[in-house]
This record gives C-alpha cells, structure tokens and sequence, in this order.
C-alpha cells in the first residue's frame, strides 16, 4: 500500500490556487489522488485552474463533497470564508488542513469539534515544491494534528504531506502555536521586517556620509543575495569558507557591534507580542479597518530613495530579467 493510501478513494478539495494552492493541487493529482479546487467562479485563478484541468465549483460545493479539504488562501480572507463556505457544508469526520496555523492558533476559526484538524506546511515557495516534485524529489515539510475526530486525523496528514512529495525529503511533526509563532518570528525579526531594515540603514548611513547612492545600493542590497545564497547553500560554515579573510575578520569583530545584546532584547519583545496575541489582533483590527496603516507603511517602503535607486541600477542588469529584450535605459547622472 503507497504511503497515501488512505486518502486514495478520498476527495480533496483544495481552496485557493496561489502560488502553493495551484503546486498542492498538482502534485496531489500527479500522485494519484481526486483533487477538485474550490474558487470563485470567473476569476483569474479560476481560468488558470480550468486551463490545468481541474473541476472547478463554488468553495460551498467544492466542500460539501470533500473527505479533506485544504485552505489555502490568504490568511485574512480564511474565517469568513470558514464561516460561509466551510462550517455549514464540511461532513463530519472529514479533514480540515491548513498550511499555517494562524487563524486557528488565534482563535480566528473556531473548527467544529466532529471535523479533523491539521496542517501541513512545505518549507519552501509553491514553484519550488511543484518543481521538485516534477523532478522525483521533494521539499520538506512540517505537520501537526490540532484535533483528531476521526481517529486517523495523523494518517492523513502524513498521507496529505506524502502526496505533495513531503515524504520524498523529509517531514517533521510540530504543533499549530510552533508553526505559527516561529514563523511571524521569523518574518518579522529576521527574514522581512529585520533584513529590510538592516539594509536601509546601511544604505541610509553610506549616502548620509557622502557616499554615492549607486555604490551604496550595491554594497548593502545587491551583494546581499551573495551571502544568503551562501547561508541557503551551507549555513554559516559556507559562508565563512567563501568570503575574503578581511571580510571574515570584519564580520567577526563589527556584526556584534550592529546587531548586539539590545537587538536581542528587543526580538524577545517582538516573540512576546506575537505570543501573547498583540500581533494578531493589530493584524486583524487593521484589516477590517481597510489597511490605512498598511498601505502608508507599505508606500514609504516604495518611495525610500534604495528603490528609486535600485530601479535604475537593475534595469541594466539583463540577467535579472532574463526573458525580456533589451530596453533604452536614461545614463546614470554623474556623481559631483
């Protein structure tokens, strides 16, 4: 029997066809498995579904049918959707899976308590995982029961995890708070909120001392993928193997001095508002207010002078945009 046997005279039904919605769906397909997808009707993604050779119907009907039924829209969009389409139609017994565990860790969705609870989550973007699985290979994934009515709630994540070619790297079980809190963590002190930070002040600093901005942009933001690259490949260990020793030693004696005991501090005060739920109910109230916050934060990212820098210097890097012919650029005004 193949790992996902208990799923095989099961119906998936999956709820969004984004970027990880549309490599679920396939690769669930491709390993056998009755997969319909839950959407809009008329949307753009419902096009792109029906071009892949899916059934598309209304969430409502794509649940009703379903023995698993695995959201994948975005997270503020998931309670009403839950609220609408899932609670009144989802039969008893079936699987209710996520991919993070947000709305249900904060109290967002309320699961009814005869439906099984669970998720599983590729570490990695939903090309990446539709890609190795296309390869025979697979990316790891994470996975957690929340609650088990069926009494097979594990089977069927593991199976669930298996069928999108978790199984094929590597799957490791955490529960819904670990999955949630580790990754606002990681999103907001290190990998989004810490990283882009630490750019624009090293860019801010550079010009403020006189520097060019052309130079700066590439010393602080463009030479970074170098390193994460390194980082990605072979941890800490290949990062240090492939720089410069003058870079090593700077890294040595300067990254402490920037990134200190304080900035450690205050990551522990981001973790404790993501725990103790101030993150999420921010996160909620300003999504029902229209995001006014949201966008003004988000616009001034956009108009920080990296960007309009950056813009210029990328439009002459060909291989950034490897699809596209070549384009009259405006030459770069002289520094002076």
């Amino acid at each position: 029997m193949s790992s996902h046997s208990i799923l095989a005279s099961s119906r998936i039904a999956v709820l969004g066809y984004g970027s990880q919605g549309r490599a679920h769906a396939l690769n669930l397909r491709d390993s056998g498995l009755d997969v319909v997808v839950g959407l809009r009707p008329n949307g753009p993604t419902s096009h792109k579904a029906k071009a892949d050779g899916f059934t598309v119907l209304e969430p409502a009907e794509a649940v009703r049918g379903a023995d698993l039924v695995a959201v994948l829209t975005p997270d503020m969009v998931q309670p009403a959707l839950y609220r609408e389409a899932i609670e009144p139609n989802i039969k008893s017994g079936a699987a209710l899976l996520f991919a993070h565990g947000f709305n249900v860790h904060f109290g967002q969705i309320n699961p009814r308590s005869d439906i099984d609870v669970i998720l599983v989550a590729p570490k990695g973007p939903g090309a990446l995982v539709r890609t190795e699985y296309e390869r025979g290979r697979g990316v790891p994934c994470i996975w957690a029961v929340h609650q088990d009515a069926s009494g097979q709630a594990e089977a069927k994540t593991k199976a669930y995890a298996d069928g999108i070619g978790g199984g094929r790297a590597m799957i490791i079980k955490t529960d819904f708070k670990e999955e949630t809190e580790t990754d606002l963590f990681g999103e907001q002190a290190v990998l989004c909120g810490g990283a882009s930070e630490l750019v624009i002040a090293g860019f801010e600093t550079l010009v403020e001392a006189g520097y060019q901005p052309e130079i700066a942009y590439y010393e602080v933001m463009h030479e970074l993928k170098l390193i994460v690259d390194l980082f990605y490949e072979g941890g800490l260990s290949k990062m240090l193997d492939f720089v410069s020793e003058t870079a090593q030693y700077g890294d040595y004696v300067s990254g402490p001095r920037v990134v200190d005991a304080g900035v450690k501090a205050r990551m522990k005060d981001v973790l404790t508002d993501i725990q103790d739920g101030t993150f999420a109910r921010n996160w909620t109230a300003e999504y029902a207010a229209g995001l006014p916050n949201y966008k003004r934060l988000k616009q001034a990212d956009l108009d920080h002078p990296i960007e309009q820098v950056g813009a210029k210097l990328r439009a002459r890097m060909p291989w950034l945009q490897p699809n596209t012919a070549p384009a009259a650029v405006a030459p770069l005004k002289k520094a002076g």
